[in-house]
């Protein structure tokens, strides 16, 4: 019978070194961790953010995406500017030269694990893979 704490503990080590394999492969212009994420979440976002949205969804202090911020916006890959709809609030946007750093993060951490998962594995194995995957998101799903 396998234990669950013991197969608990497995699960944890090896996604902890997923995420950082996935962070590795993707640097894109030697950007710290929290900077690679901020890029990529303002990418999903899709429209601007302001620092205390990023924070509240990276699990972050203010104070330190503040520091992220300010390391991406000397780098050129973000922009601010005034909220509109209130003067007191600074909106955070990706620039061109942001979207494409974080564009080509995600295709080459998209990249490496497509052609590990081709390569290193057989049809076989990836459907053991598929079926695993399946179901761990009911460990979230539900």
């Amino acid at each position: 019978m396998t234990d669950p704490a013991a197969l608990n503990q497995r699960l944890r080590v090896f996604v902890q070194r997923l995420r950082r394999k996935l962070q590795d492969e993707s640097s894109v212009h030697d950007l710290s961790a929290p900077q690679a994420s901020a890029l990529a979440r303002l990418l999903l976002l899709d429209e601007p953010s302001t620092a205390s949205r990023l924070a509240g969804a990276e699990r972050v202090r203010p104070q330190s995406m503040a520091k992220t911020l300010a390391g991406l916006h000397d780098l050129g890959l973000i922009a601010r500017s005034p909220d509109p709809e209130d003067g007191r609030r600074t909106l955070i946007a990706l620039t061109d030269a942001g979207r494409a750093a974080a564009r080509g993060a995600r295709d080459q951490r998209l990249g490496w694990l497509t052609e590990a998962l081709a390569q290193r594995f057989t049809e076989a194995e990836r459907r053991v893979i598929d079926e695993a995957v399946a179901l761990l998101e009911r460990v979230v799903d539900e």
